[in-house]
């Protein structure tokens, strides 16, 4: 690992289900060990001059999940779960402006930097659903009611097996992109956020999938 001149290394705090950067912290080799122990995100605070650890006063802590280094050993990536809000503006992470052309902060807030695509195309399709439009495709599909959005949704995941069935690598993005399009429509029609679908996702994360016998039984 290399420090900086004061004994530093920058630590890049990322959220383990979907990648959103939640924050940017600095750690000594006593914070780095700390969080190394203690699988809680620990930082050197350099306007205090003291170890502390994320959420000791505001309960909201990192609990780590994973920690890379990157290629030249200079900076540090944590993969954590956020217990509450990261920034202490009371966001779920620091970054929530969005810079302008003229290279300045904006006023506005916005969450255009969390998550990745599926995030971006999800409130897409809760914007087309708080103020439809008469030429949207999402719009119409919404304002079809479930029985119609479903209906998409079979259609498309019938053409991932058939694309599939016919090994058609190209068919099996394209159709896959559609059955996920859709889902998602599913998923905002009824106001299930991603978020819900990753924690699931990862209370399943490490675990078998092969539900146990019954007492007495055998799968045989």
């Amino acid at each position: 690992m290399t420090f900086d001149g004061q004994g530093l290394i920058p630590a890049v705090i990322q959220d383990w289900l979907d990648g959103t950067v939640l924050m940017l912290g600095y750690m000594n080799q006593d914070a780095l060990i700390k969080t190394l122990q203690t699988r809680s995100v620990h930082f050197w605070s350099r306007s205090r001059q003291k170890l502390w650890e994320k959420g000791e006063t505001s309960g909201h802590f990192l609990r780590v999940k994973d920690l890379f280094v990157d290629c030249d050993r200079d900076t540090i990536l944590v993969k954590a779960e956020p217990v509450g809000p990261t920034c202490h503006t009371g966001e779920r992470a620091c970054f929530f402006v969005r810079m302008t052309e003229e290279g300045h902060a904006g006023e506005d807030k916005t969450q255009d930097a969390a998550g990745g695509i599926l995030e971006r195309i999800y409130q897409a399709i809760l914007a087309r659903k708080a103020a439809p439009q008469p030429d949207s495709y999402v719009s119409k599909l919404l304002q079809g009611g479930p029985d119609r959005i479903l209906k998409k949704v079979a259609e498309e995941a019938g053409e991932v097996i058939i694309a599939a069935k016919n090994q058609k690598r190209d068919e099996i993005i394209y159709e896959t992109a559609d059955l996920l399009f859709h889902t998602l429509l599913v998923l905002g029609y009824h106001d299930v956020t991603l978020g819900e679908v990753y924690r699931e996702l990862g209370n399943r994360f490490g675990k078998s999938g092969l539900r146990p016998p019954p007492e007495g039984g055998s799968r045989e």
